[in-house]
């Protein structure tokens, strides 16, 4: 994996940066190919279930995803109990293992997935009151210029599209993060000039200070 690639997830403390537990490492190897096995076959099946979202309905992708599972697990049932009728054993049922494995959900998990989701519907309500009712004029004007680009974009693709355009390569090790961020850096800042000189010119757009 190339070095560029961990320097820039070391100083970026946001969706890959932050590790707080065994999930946040998993998906941190997954996102950035650490195991080629295991984040080729989520790229491949991941890929493979947008395509065919794009040339199916939701209902026929479900579907068929749900035969092809059934038809797996059937036919694996089937051919064991044939194999232990033969051999005249008493293996059992062959999926025994899984079935007893409990996967209820008990309600300190739930307590504590339900905060962590109110917490983020609560921030998100918040900011939607804020742009939709302008509390900040230079805000909600970004948004009306992000929606106008939006259309523009959403003429050209839909959201599958996009999705299938933003899939993860498997050559992402080969990519420099770093000079990436820089030049979004560089970007974001003539953005921030910009607006700050707009303001400065419209005294009543400027945002007010906390007191």
């Amino acid at each position: 994996m190339s070095s560029c690639i961990n320097e820039w997830a070391a100083q970026n403390g946001g969706w890959v940066g932050k590790t707080s537990g065994w999930r946040d490492a998993f998906m941190h190897d997954l996102i950035f190919w650490r195991d080629v096995r295991r984040s080729g076959a989520v790229f491949a099946s991941s890929l493979l279930l947008l395509l065919s979202l794009a040339a199916f309905s939701v209902v026929s992708v479900v579907a068929y995803l749900v035969l092809a599972l059934l038809s797996v697990t059937i036919s694996f049932r089937v051919y064991k109990s044939v194999i232990q009728a033969v051999q005249k054993s008493e293996e059992g049922h062959p999926f025994r293992a899984y079935l007893e494995l409990d996967v209820t959900l008990s309600p300190e998990a739930f307590q504590s997935h339900a905060t962590a989701a109110m917490a983020h519907v609560n921030h998100v309500l918040r900011l939607l009151v804020r742009l939709f009712l302008v509390e900040d004029l230079v805000d909600s004007l970004k948004l009306a210029v992000a929606m106008w680009l939006m259309t523009y974009v959403g003429a050209v693709f839909n959201g599958i599209t996009l999705l299938i355009l933003g899939e993860t390569p498997p050559q992402i090790d080969k990519l420099c993060f770093v000079q990436i961020d820089h030049y979004v850096g560089i970007a974001r800042e003539q953005t921030k000039s910009l607006i700050a000189k707009v303001q400065a010119k419209l005294p009543g757009l400027a945002k007010k200070k906390p007191e």
